[in-house]
């Protein structure tokens, strides 16, 4: 048998889940400094996979397929006078971009609203159903 649509859409609320988990990481470590750029944070993204059922082309679902680390680079400071600065005198700041974490926390909060919507209207429309057999 293949997947319902309560299966689809908890495996979607699962995934955006994991996206608001690793924002809230994203934005704990902002501002975070490390004495080498090497230790400096950088912000983690999930990248999503379909999932397709293999019982029928018409159901699909996401999967977390694996957490990356951006590219982005630290920022480099000169603080002199912090305890993990470097020979130089300098320290490195989290790679976060915290108004772009701040919209994908949006964005996946939205998500996962519209995955419980489609469960609550599944919900109803079995319940409705059930009424008329009865």
């Amino acid at each position: 048998m293949g997947m319902s649509v309560f299966d689809i859409s908890g495996r979607a609320m699962s995934a955006q889940l994991v996206r608001l988990n690793t924002t809230a990481s994203n934005m704990a470590n902002a501002g975070a400094v490390a004495g080498s750029a090497d230790e400096a944070y950088r912000a983690r993204k999930p990248v999503f996979a379909t999932a397709l059922d293999r019982a029928s082309d018409a159901r699909a679902t996401v999967d977390v397929d694996r957490i990356v680390t951006t590219g982005a680079d630290p920022i480099k400071r000169h603080d002199p006078g912090h305890p993990l600065a470097d020979d130089d005198g300098y320290v490195y700041e989290a790679a976060v971009d915290t108004q772009a974490e701040l919209v994908d926390m949006l964005e996946a909060s939205r998500q996962y609203q519209n995955n419980v919507e489609v469960l609550r209207t599944a919900k109803s429309l079995m319940l409705s159903t059930l009424k008329m057999g009865g």
